[in-house]
């Protein structure tokens, strides 16, 4: 079956970074789209990133110039490398896989930014 399995999570301060990486399995990799969503306590699940299978991206406002996904196909890894981490990006971050009209989620790897 699909399976998503982020990690690389943490707790930093603000201005840091951190690498968040999902491992999937149960997929032709190479063709599937590939997402970042978040959702902090009390808000709605909201796109972060995303990449295609021929890689082109696209961004949340509110990432852009500090966030960056990436894909090793052989691998079967999707990144986030994050950037300029600010509180506001407190969240649990999901990767998502989308094959055809139906999506695939991981579990969630939290990230806490401190001011």
């Amino acid at each position: 079956q699909v399976q998503l399995v982020e990690s690389g999570g943490g707790l930093v301060q603000s201005g840091g970074s951190l690498r968040l990486s999902c491992a999937a399995s149960g997929v032709i990799f190479s063709s599937v789209i590939m997402s970042w969503y978040r959702q902090a306590p009390g808000n709605q699940r909201e796109l972060v990133a995303r990449i295609t299978s021929y890689g082109s991206t696209n961004y949340a406002d509110a990432v852009k110039g500090r966030f960056t996904i990436s894909r090793d196909n052989v691998k079967n890894t999707v990144f986030l490398q994050m950037n300029s981490l600010k509180p506001e990006d407190t969240a649990l971050y999901y990767c998502n896989a989308r094959i055809l009209a139906t999506n695939f989620w991981g579990q969630g790897t939290q990230v806490t930014v401190s001011s």
